[in-house]
């Protein structure tokens, strides 16, 4: 039977994920403030630079907050960044009690904001639906607790496992519909990730369209967050001339030697990362990337770079798109894997969602890790 206690963090849970989509490079955060029984105020995280989700809940309760019990996703931040600490907010307004989801994962920070509350005396209870609340932000966490950001590689196929023709077509394999839900994925990523090879082959833009989102088909793309579009060009093949470019957004160009030959848009930056067997070192992309404050990335390339991410051991999950077609024998495989040579070398994978999208069928695995 659900408690109290379980019940508000439940709202504060829902609440965060109102944020799935906007607070990129920060944790989604959910709020509620109860005083007697009653919810007074409620609040979520809408933007990084903007207000936290227990300032927007506190200033929704007002002078109801003094005596009240705040349920909060994550641990009260306790430091200044781009806003005032949470944690003597709460403090300020009087709360009385905070009931939190989950410690902040930062080993630098952790604890502190709970400490602060404790030290006002304000009583402090936690962590309640722990495991809810840490599904809200598993790449913040996993930045935070190993440097580098959570992947979630997408693949495409008919049933026998095939992502092209022989010839290279492709499009469309999989439905209108799983394209869509495609879109929301991207949207709640940090950024994207392709090689030079898909943006080429499909003049593809790598961008969110509001009119494919599924959770909005009416939303205005000027007022979407854009993922940063990450393509690993090591051959600087790419040219300002293609698609990826029209869309004014963050891009970003993984090079192991910088160029400047090319004239790129004012909202294209080069990176240069270490080299490994002539290609760009994976690992070296991710930490940088980790150290940009990016949590989840949505990894939507060719096989081949999919499969060096996979050999890398850099991918978290597979989420996997499977057409009710059979392209034959002649068309082109799933992924290209280095250095898989026997069974016992095959990654495992744990299947957590299985759902039909449109006439296609979606799996959503974890990568088992060695």
């Amino acid at each position: 039977m659900i408690n109290n206690h379980e019940y508000y963090m439940q709202l504060a849970i829902k609440l965060a994920r109102n944020g799935l989509y906007s607070t990129s490079p920060n944790p989604r955060v959910g709020c509620v403030i109860v005083n007697n029984g009653d919810i007074v105020g409620q609040g979520y995280h809408i933007k990084a630079g903007q207000g936290h989700a227990e300032v927007n809940a506190l200033a929704e309760a007002g002078a109801q907050a003094r005596g009240a019990t705040a349920y909060v996703t994550l641990e009260p931040c306790s430091h200044h960044g781009r806003t005032p600490p949470c944690a003597q907010a709460l403090i300020d307004a009087g709360v009385a009690h905070v009931i939190y989801g989950m410690q902040d994962p930062n080993p630098l920070v952790s604890g502190r904001g709970i400490e602060r509350l404790i030290n006002a005396d304000i009583r402090v209870t936690g962590p309640v639906l722990e495991q809810a609340c840490r599904q809200l932000n598993p790449g913040f966490i996993k930045r935070n607790t190993q440097g580098l950001p959570l992947v979630r590689c997408k693949l495409a196929s008919s049933l026998d496992g095939k992502t092209a023709m022989a010839s290279g077509e492709s499009q469309w394999i999989t439905s209108a519909e799983a394209r869509r839900d495609v879109q929301a994925f991207r949207a709640r990523s940090c950024a994207i990730i392709s090689g030079a090879d898909t943006v080429i082959t499909d003049n593809a833009r790598l961008n969110v369209r509001g009119a494919e989102l599924n959770s909005d088909s009416s939303a205005d793309d000027a007022k979407i967050r854009q993922p940063i579009r990450i393509i690993i060009d090591t051959k600087q093949r790419l040219t300002p001339d293609l698609l990826l470019f029209s869309v004014e957004a963050p891009i970003i160009l993984i090079r192991t030697e910088l160029e400047n030959d090319q004239q790129w848009p004012h909202f294209v930056e080069q990176i240069q990362v270490k080299q490994s067997k002539g290609f760009a070192d994976l690992h070296d992309v991710m930490a940088q990337l980790a150290k940009r404050g990016l949590n989840e990335l949505w990894l939507e390339c060719g096989r081949r770079l999919a499969g060096a991410f996979f050999a890398a051991g850099l991918v978290d999950e597979l989420v996997l798109y499977q057409a009710p077609k059979l392209l034959s024998d002649e068309a082109q495989g799933l992924v290209q894997i280095p250095g898989l040579s026997a069974l016992s070398d095959a990654i495992s994978l744990t299947i957590n969602d299985v759902r039909k999208i449109g006439c296609d069928v979606r799996f959503i695995c974890q990568v088992a890790k060695a």
